[in-house]
């Protein structure tokens, strides 16, 4: 299968190249700074470009079976358009080039349902943490990432939303549990979204659908997770500890 990969040299997008190649796929990874991709191998071809470059998208969506987006931002208070427009980009080029499955990264955050639910984390977290980055520090990622599934779901393509949550990393790919709409489990680690992308590249069982995804093996600690993911500070390094 071909597949081009957007936010190919984010985490998560190089985590899914490598799980892509791996599995005998060829994949087209774009990126914004193609010299700064660390992955080679002779099914892999980096594009370098902006999403917000339509031209640039069409040429990486030519030819592809598939197209899987990871494209990200940091937080920040100021609006945010990346994930519309890119989106907006990536379906137009679609339409051009007659490709029919879009499986794009999105958050649990966008979903009332799970953002409503207790993550466990404790009340300062619940009442006080956890409002302040869905309300303040992540308002404008989490409002545009919602503009983004509005146009995807407007679209007349095959597409699948995957919205994972708490994101932290393991070194391999974990038992992971994945259910259209939410789930109660609020971790996932970034090694199962990209298993978890790829799985819905290569099946149609989610097709025009929205689904959760969560790491139920591992659990990260949740300051660390915090701070990490919204404040860009590290404690002691990425690391993951069994799920008591």
């Amino acid at each position: 299968m071909n597949i081009a990969i957007f936010g190919a040299n984010g985490p998560t997008g190089r985590l899914l190249t490598e799980q892509a190649i791996a599995a005998g796929h060829t994949v087209t990874a774009f990126t914004r700074h193609a010299d700064a991709f660390p992955i080679r191998h002779e099914q892999l071809r980096v594009v370098q470009g902006d999403a917000r470059d339509l031209a640039a998208v069409g040429a990486a969506v030519a030819g592809q079976d598939a197209v899987l987006s990871t494209l990200g931002t940091k937080f920040s208070r100021k609006p945010i358009t990346l994930y519309s427009a890119a989106i907006t980009n990536v379906i137009q080029a679609m339409h051009d080039h007659g490709v029919r499955r879009l499986v794009c990264v999105s958050s649990s955050a966008t979903d009332p349902v799970t953002r409503a639910a207790d993550t466990g984390g404790g009340v300062v977290f619940e009442k006080v943490l956890k409002p302040f980055i869905a309300n303040v520090v992540g308002k404008t990622m989490y409002a545009d990432m919602l503009r983004m599934e509005h146009l995807v779901m407007d679209s007349d393509l095959d597409w699948t939303i995957v919205r994972p949550s708490g994101l932290f990393d393991t070194p391999t790919v974990t038992d992971y549990r994945l259910a259209e709409g939410s789930l109660r489990e609020h971790f996932t680690s970034r090694t199962d979204l990209a298993a978890c992308l790829l799985q819905q590249a290569e099946s149609d069982q989610y097709a025009r659908k929205t689904v959760a995804v969560a790491t139920v093996a591992v659990k990260p600690q949740m300051l660390k997770l915090l701070l990490r993911e919204a404040f860009g500070i590290s404690i002691g390094g990425p690391k993951a500890h069994p799920a008591s």
